[in-house]
């Protein structure tokens, strides 16, 4: 059989596959080189705390890594970072209220500036690590971490406090170990007989008496049991501690990874994640009062809503008449770090465990007690861009994010009367929101032009209009300047790959490029400026798609459809994709004749909630349906002959790239699934079981949205190509899906794997191998 051949050779990466009628200037080798071939575009943007050093990560000369370069937002000239000034470089962990200090963490040591004269002093010079500085809220301190407690470290006179003593076990576990019976007899009877061992217990006991007596009076221990330490928090006036404790899972299953192509010559077992649906770590928080020396727990029992089921379980019940929509228990929650006001009230946003629910409450610091702000529920689950973002305006009132009318908005709310307050509304999202130093304004990234453009703009903190501060099409990654009067952005368009720009901090300013990344060879193609178009699906609502179309003269009457992966992200916009390779390709394909598609199906991030929920409980269901009809759009509107069409997509692209082949094989002639999931029951949990729920309490949800179930509808070509290290999407998958095909005697399939490939690519080689037999399908399935 073809598919036992390939395994056979399956080390034979640089196996040749010939590019037939090849009329692009483009090869695939080429463009699979990628950054080779693109050019390192820079990353990584951050200022320097004078306002004029802009750093980046860049790598215009080709070398063997990346390296990080500076640019004078004055002069603009760039120049590589020295090794000295690299080690010397620090960003300040906090800056005093007053302004006058700033503290940074580096190395493991801690290390002050004065501000006015810009002199630096270091703390601490220990082989400890010392961590997560802060100032006091009377800035008369700062307060770090080392291991597993706090520490102060006095301004005025340099002494050091220690301000916790977390440490693990119980008290019980350093006392003297309970004998058993037979040991206590014999103990007792030597005691009985023999006065030097009698006399010599005397001792010990008077020595121990006589430490207790004069010992100088220390903290008390907290003891964490078997339970591990993180999220320390103290609150400005140093009163209380808010700390987080979890109890690991035992007995979880890990799935083993062979990695067979090792510098040993020895198979190492990689021991990766578990499966959806496993035991999940038990979260706690707890207040210590440094005061009185006390520690409770936040109680989370209480909480408007914890017992509440969610609807799914209605599907499964008996008899439903007699169903109850209420737990006897409270449903687990996740408590995050608390977020304190200069006034030392705290805040915190907790989440349930099945991700059904986000509330905001204020912590009552004096008996962990907790006030409700805002709740959120979604049958689905909570979602959406910075969905936990929030922060203070003033002492009395919070802002946040919250996708309640559909979409990612700002809201305040304030903690004395409740009452919420919507700042932005509309059919946009709110992506990224940073709140000004004299906390007057926002500065944001939203799509309110189009989903397929984000800009920057600045949203007076009581409300308002907000006004746009860049203007060019595409996209647009900014860095604020330390004073806040400049922006460095990083900017692309659709077929202009990323580079730096500089601008004032203001409207209609002139945004400045510094960088020029790309190479000749990239630049001497005319890269396709694509459509977007949209299509309409079956359930009515509009598909955005970005199109691909060959001249005329060129076109074939076959297409492809390209499915990003991820699941929630976005690939049809005006910016130059993270998909760069596979847009390169497109390319390609258009020069040989393809039309190709590229469909943000239901799931994909950008349209507001709805169309993020849309697949919830059914994988391959309208975000199949949206390729499916996106076939159709091609057929009817363009002139693709319906016995023409491909489909192709990596991860979450290759999972529906199955179902399209296996649930619609009558509208693809042929598929490319690449390190795709194949059974949803075998994937991770913090993703699956959002949307899927877990395999023992939703079955049906596992059953309609996993290829495996559906392997007996194929009917086209299906290529699926896979990394043998794969640590996300496991091996595993691709393997099982195998054996199935297998055993429903199914011939019109081939599998090709990457000895040394994760889940992401690395080698060039490997790209180039998986595109080539990418290319060589469509040739051989859609042409005539």
């Amino acid at each position: 059989m073809k598919q036992t051949i390939l395994w056979l050779l399956c080390l034979a990466t640089s196996l040749s596959i010939a590019q037939t009628k090849n009329q692009s200037q483009l090869t695939i080798d080429q463009i699979m080189q990628g950054d080779d071939f693109v050019g390192y575009l820079p990353t990584s943007i951050n200022w320097s705390e004078n306002n004029r050093d802009i750093y980046f990560s860049w790598n215009p000369e080709m070398d063997t890594i990346r390296s990080t370069y500076k640019v004078n937002s004055i002069s603009k000239k760039i120049n590589k970072a020295s090794a000295e000034d690299l080690k010397s470089r620090m960003s300040p962990s906090d800056i005093s209220k007053n302004g006058k200090w700033s503290v940074y963490g580096k190395s493991g040591d801690l290390f002050l500036k004065d501000n006015k004269n810009n002199s630096i002093k270091r703390l601490t010079y220990t082989t400890a690590f010392e961590s997560n500085p802060r100032f006091s809220g009377d800035d008369a301190s700062i307060i770090y971490q080392q291991s597993n407690n706090l520490y102060q470290w006095h301004i005025a006179d340099g002494t050091i406090t220690q301000l916790t003593n977390f440490r693990s076990g119980s008290k019980s576990s350093g006392s003297r170990k309970k004998l058993s019976e037979q040991d206590q007899w014999l103990e007792d009877d030597q005691l009985n007989y023999f006065d030097v061992l009698k006399k010599r217990e005397a001792q010990s006991a008077a020595r121990a008496f006589s430490r207790e007596q004069t010992r100088i009076e220390g903290m008390d221990v907290v003891y964490l049991g078997n339970k591990n330490l993180f999220g320390l928090n103290i609150s400005p006036d140093l009163n209380y501690v808010v700390y987080q404790l979890y109890t690991p899972t035992r007995g979880a299953k890990r799935t083993i990874v062979p990695d067979y192509v090792t510098k040993s010559g020895y198979t190492t077992d990689l021991n990766t994640r578990s499966k959806v649906g496993g035991p999940q770590n038990n979260f706690e928080s707890w207040i210590l009062d440094l005061k009185t020396g006390k520690n409770y727990q936040i109680e989370t029992k209480t909480i408007p809503g914890i017992k509440d089921k969610p609807s799914f379980l209605k599907e499964y019940a008996k008899n439903p008449s007699e169903y109850e929509d209420t737990y006897k228990n409270p449903r687990a929650v996740r408590v995050g770090s608390p977020l304190f006001s200069e006034d030392g009230k705290a805040v915190v946003s907790i989440s349930s465990s099945d991700n059904k629910d986000r509330w905001i409450m204020q912590v009552n610091l004096k008996d962990g007690s907790l006030k409700l702000i805002d709740r959120q529920h979604d049958d689905a689950w909570i979602g959406g861009p910075e969905i936990n973002r929030m922060g203070w305006l003033d002492n009395n009132t919070i802002w946040f994010k919250s996708e309640k009318t559909g979409y990612s908005h700002l809201y305040t709310a304030n903690v004395n009367t409740g009452k919420i307050k919507a700042l932005t509304e509309g059919n946009f999202e709110i992506l990224n929101t940073q709140l000004s130093k004299d906390k007057k304004t926002f500065f944001i990234t939203s799509n309110k032009v189009s989903p397929h453009e984000h800009h920057f703009y600045h949203l007076a903190a009581k409300g308002g209009k907000m006004k746009q501060i860049t203007t060019k099409k595409g996209g647009h990654e900014v860095t604020i300047s330390p004073d806040e009067k400049q922006l460095a952005i990083r900017y692309s368009y659709a077929n202009k790959p990323w580079e730096l720009y500089i601008m004032p901090n203001k409207a209609k300013a002139k945004m400045v490029q510094l960088t020029s990344s790309t190479t000749k060879a990239f630049r001497s193609y005319k890269w396709m400026d694509p459509e977007i178009v949209n299509f309409t699906a079956s359930d009515g609502k509009k598909v955005p798609a970005t199109l691909y179309k060959p001249s005329p003269e060129k076109k074939n009457g076959a297409a492809v459809i390209f499915v990003h992966g991820a699941g929630y992200l976005q690939n049809v916009h005006f910016w130059w994709s993270s998909y760069f390779r596979e847009n390169m390709f497109h390319n390609f394909l258009v020069d040989n004749g393809y039309t190709v598609l590229a469909i943000d199906y239901r799931a994909s991030a950008g349209y507001g909630r709805d169309w993020r929920t849309d697949i919830y409980r059914h994988m391959g269901g309208k975000d199949l349906s949206d390729n499916v009809d996106g076939a159709k759009y091609l057929v009817n509107s363009l002139g693709i002959d319906k016995d023409k069409i491909g489909i192709y997509g990596g991860s979450y692209g290759g999972f529906i790239t199955l179902m399209a082949l296996f649930n619609a094989p009558d509208t693809f002639k042929s598929g490319a699934a690449l390190r795709s999931v194949t059974d949803w029951a075998h994937y991770n949990h913090g993703y699956t079981a959002n949307i899927l729920n877990t395999p023992t309490e939703d079955p049906k949800a596992y059953e309609r949205s996993s290829p495996l179930y559906f392997a007996e509808g194929l009917k086209g070509n299906l290529l699926m190509l896979h990394g043998m290290v794969d640590t996300n999407v496991h091996f595993q998958d691709v393997v099982r899906l195998s054996q199935r095909l297998i055993e429903l005697k199914k011939e019109n399939w081939e599998l090709a794997v990457f000895p040394v490939e994760n889940h992401g690519f690395v080698e060039s080689s490997s790209w180039s191998d998986e595109y080539r037999r990418i290319y060589k399908l469509f040739e051989e399935t859609l042409r005539d």
